[in-house]
């Protein structure tokens, strides 16, 4: 095994896989324009020989399903990675540049691959897609069935208050409609920044709507009460303003509640404000009556949303700002993975003999948001995630070639590990 591994990491070409990896992240794919992308892999791996598949529920946004057969009797292992991109030109209201070339596209800076493709998640997508035709030209005897997967949605928007179809858009279309139509393994890799640490958790999400209307009359302006206080306020922008605080401290306390020490290292929850809606900016004449503030929680896995609702209802109604109403509009649950040892174990092992040492314990942010680890771990697949992260990426996108080459190199030695690992009979 160890012979066929090496033939296939020595066959990873570092300025191949720079130019894919510049070729698949200068095709813009802010969501939801994934097609260009989704069609230029799926010929690359046509060409490369690889089994293909395009699986999706809308003609122009389609999952990518790759396959090398294996000759039998070994255990499958199934690469996952996004082609959606995050930040779109026409989010002024939450960038202050969102039309940022660093958003759309990509480039070389010295030893740097630049660009928010490169860094989530189309580098180590790139990276994987390069291992695996290693491994394929190399000619390694593969016993199990070799998948690599390129998916949509992951970072979608989600319906909230318009009616059906006013978004067509949701991560139900990604990595869900992938598993639920064929894109299974016994193992799965998510290969997304961590870097280089090895994660067996997510958190869950559950996003609110909370609501305040007024009894009061929507006051013209002139016709205003004197001022009292802001939870006593005729303006329900103001009512609203008042609960932010309160908000914020609840965020604080359930931070601190729901932390806890996971099976790959500390995991932090977080909550916040992520928009408010009341009035209209074409009419500032009148007190707006309705105003809605929009709040995301990362959750535990295994947390209970309605639970959640229920802590969020009390915080409100101690600080003496009750909401009339509060929706829960979307819950996914987090998972911890179970009986992911082997991978875990291939995994370390591949990357101890790529760097000489032991992974890095994670940071705790990359144990506590929302990934598609979740999904396969939601179906009974045991799934980690791992792959390159630069420590500035706050605030630059980039990764550095050497690290995704290394990537590469990693996944390729995983996939000779699991895939020639002989599957006892009876768990076929």
């Amino acid at each position: 095994m160890a012979a066929g591994t090496n033939e296939a990491v020595a066959r990873i070409d570092r300025d191949e896989l720079i130019e894919l990896t510049l070729d698949i992240c200068n095709i813009d794919s802010q969501g939801p324009t994934e097609a260009p992308v989704a069609d230029r892999v799926a010929t690359w791996l046509e060409t490369e020989g690889f089994g293909v598949r395009r699986i999706g529920l809308l003609a122009d946004r389609y999952n990518v399903l790759g396959k090398l057969a294996g000759s039998g009797g070994g255990y499958s292992l199934i690469f996952n990675s996004h082609m959606d991109t995050a930040v779109r030109e026409r989010d002024v209201w939450t960038h202050r540049d969102p039309g940022n070339p660093e958003y759309h596209s990509a480039w070389i800076d010295d030893d740097e691959l630049v660009g928010e493709g490169v860094v989530n998640d189309k580098g180590p997508m790139a990276a994987f897609l390069i291992a695996a035709k290693a491994v394929k030209a190399a000619g390694v005897p593969l016993k199990g069935d070799l998948l690599v997967s390129a998916v949509v949605g992951e970072t979608s928007h989600e319906p909230s208050d318009g009616p059906p179809g006013e978004i067509v858009e949701s991560q139900d279309l990604g990595a869900r409609f992938l598993v639920t139509h064929g894109g299974i393994a016994d193992y799965a890799l998510i290969a997304e920044g961590t870097g280089f640490s090895i994660v067996s958790v997510e958190a869950g999400l559950a996003w609110f709507k909370i609501t305040w209307l007024s009894d009061a009359p929507a006051f013209y302006t002139p016709y205003l009460p004197d001022r009292t206080s802001l939870s006593e306020s005729p303006n329900m922008i103001v009512r609203a303003a008042a609960a932010i605080e309160a908000l914020e401290r609840w965020a604080a306390e359930y931070q601190a509640k729901y932390s806890y020490q996971s099976a790959c290292g500390p995991f932090v929850p977080k909550a916040q404000i992520g928009a408010i809606r009341s009035g209209h900016s074409t009419s500032l004449n009148l007190t707006p009556q309705v105003c809605s503030l929009y709040l995301g929680a990362f959750t535990p896995p295994g947390h209970d949303p309605l639970a959640l609702r229920d802590e969020i209802a009390r915080a409100l109604a101690e600080a003496g700002l009750p909401a009339s109403e509060i929706d829960l509009y979307l819950f996914r649950r987090g998972y911890e993975a179970r009986g992911a040892d082997r991978l875990i174990e291939a995994v370390t092992d591949a990357h101890r003999t790529q760097f000489g040492a032991e992974p890095p314990p994670p940071n705790p942010a990359t144990n506590s948001m929302w990934r598609d680890i979740n999904i396969f771990n939601e179906v009974g697949i045991p799934a980690i995630t791992y792959g390159p992260r630069s420590e500035r990426h706050s605030f630059r996108r980039s990764l550095k070639i050497e690290s995704l080459h290394q990537a590469a190199c990693v996944y390729a030695r995983t996939i000779c590990d699991i895939c020639m690992q002989e599957k006892p009979r009876g768990l076929e």
